[in-house]
């Protein structure tokens, strides 16, 4: 596969003795001038108290939001065309009986003209009686539909949480969620647990999961790292990662999709907002398919290491995402939306080592590779290195290659060393036209 090296062009903007994480799509303010990112000592603990965003031109910090009460926050993303940003928020006050954790969480919204001020994205019901509207649990990576209209997240339940692993009642896993705005009262929710909190948009899953998938069909335990795609007509989809049970007993991860439908308030199967021992149900109107079907290779299954989130073209006509090849190579792989077969884009004697975006013309993909920050062409799988190769210690980081939606930037991180302390830093490398 061919590489094409460039000079470096490379900017490193934050410089603060602390670390600074960047969430993997949706970072750059719809200008293209700024750069949101958390305050935190690394990627996997979540202890971060401030939303900050940097100016790519003149390197001006602005601080968007602290939280307060032993809360912390992170994984910010910014609305596509509207000067606001969504992040996750943890409980204020937290207990030995009430920590943070993956189904103690929620959405904030902040506007930028108005730091400080956090506005609830979901409301939570823990304890009956539920709400139609209001989830059970916590919500993480929050990303704003194209449109700038609805929200999606990854989702677990802390109602069936606190419930076990075993008994008489649907497990808590890790599903796929969307908030619609719910009008000027918001949800409101009856005060029956202590953390319930109204919230501003209407929340449901949508991502059908079950306990014991049947071996060989496309029943799923886990939906997660979705991503929104433009249908026709309006119209939006929710692709994903589902965990399948092969025939052997094998479980691995294939390509899914939700089609919605343009209203998600109306009950399905069963009750939105679930019951005391059964998960949320997905609305009247959901339709879910599976993309993949990988079973017959040599290496089955989407790659789930490096971490990364199906990402659809901005036409929609296209989803990518990370397969190994017969060699064992993660590569740039692409499904259409309506299904078919995979297309194999990239050909590589080294993986694909990061989470990735789509340029805004929907002819190129960022992501690292052999330690370079790189853009490889859809059409042809052609590769060009945007960034000098240097030591692994110092390499961009897998978390984070997010082109800005003018297309003449890739936001990433590195692990920077000052004073004897080591840091991830948020850096910017100018992308060449195609």
């Amino acid at each position: 596969m061919l590489v094409v090296p460039l000079p470096a062009t490379e900017r490193q903007l934050t410089h603060a003795p602390h670390g600074h994480v960047l969430t993997n799509v949706n970072v750059w303010s719809p200008d293209s001038r700024w750069i949101v990112y958390d305050v935190r000592t690394q990627d996997s603990a979540f202890t971060g108290t401030r939303i900050e965003q940097v100016n790519i031109d003149s390197g001006a910090v602005q601080l968007l939001y602290e939280s307060r009460d032993g809360a912390a926050c992170g994984v910010v993303t910014y609305h596509p065309h509207e000067a606001k940003v969504v992040f996750i928020h943890g409980p204020e006050n937290p207990s030995a009986e009430w920590t943070y954790g993956a189904s103690r969480r929620r959405g904030a919204v902040v506007e930028v003209a108005h730091p400080g001020v956090v506005r609830p994205l979901d409301a939570m019901t823990y304890a009956p009686p539920f709400k139609p509207g209001a989830l059970r649990g916590g919500s993480h990576v929050h990303v704003f539909s194209p449109d700038g209209a609805w929200v999606s997240y990854t989702y677990e339940d802390d109602v069936l949480a606190r419930l076990g692993s075993t008994g008489d009642h649907d497990r808590n896993q890790r599903t796929v969620g969307v908030a619609v705005p719910a009008g000027p009262e918001g949800v409101q929710v009856g005060r029956t647990h202590p953390r319930n909190h109204d919230g501003d948009f209407f929340n449901v899953i949508v991502a059908r999961t079950v306990d014991r998938p049947r071996p060989g069909s496309d029943d799923i335990n886990k939906a997660w790292e979705e991503g929104w795609v433009a249908g026709p007509a309006g119209r939006r989809a929710l692709a994903f990662l589902g965990q399948v049970t092969a025939a052997d007993g094998r479980e691995y991860a294939e390509v899914f999709i939700a089609d919605l439908p343009t209203d998600l308030t109306r009950a399905g199967a069963g009750p939105l907002e679930g019951t005391a021992r059964r998960r949320p149900v997905p609305p009247q109107g959901v339709t879910q398919r599976r993309l993949t079907f990988t079973a017959d290779r040599k290496f089955p299954g989407v790659v789930t290491s490096p971490r990364h989130w199906v990402r659809a073209s901005p036409d929609g006509r296209a989803l990518a995402f990370l397969m190994k090849d017969d060699a064992g190579v993660g590569q740039f792989w692409t499904v259409a939306p309506a299904g078919g077969p995979p297309r194999q884009v990239t050909q590589h004697a080294t993986g694909i080592a990061s989470a990735f975006t789509w340029s805004p013309d929907g002819t190129r993909l960022a992501h690292v590779l052999d330690g370079c920050v790189c853009v490889t062409e859809v059409a042809t799988g052609r590769v060009t290195r945007l960034t000098e190769r240097g030591s692994d210690a110092t390499a961009p980081l897998a978390l984070a290659c997010v082109f800005s939606p003018d297309g003449r930037h890739i936001a990433f991180l590195r692990n920077l060393t000052r004073d004897g302390a080591t840091f991830s830093h948020v850096c910017v490398v100018s992308v060449p036209s195609p």
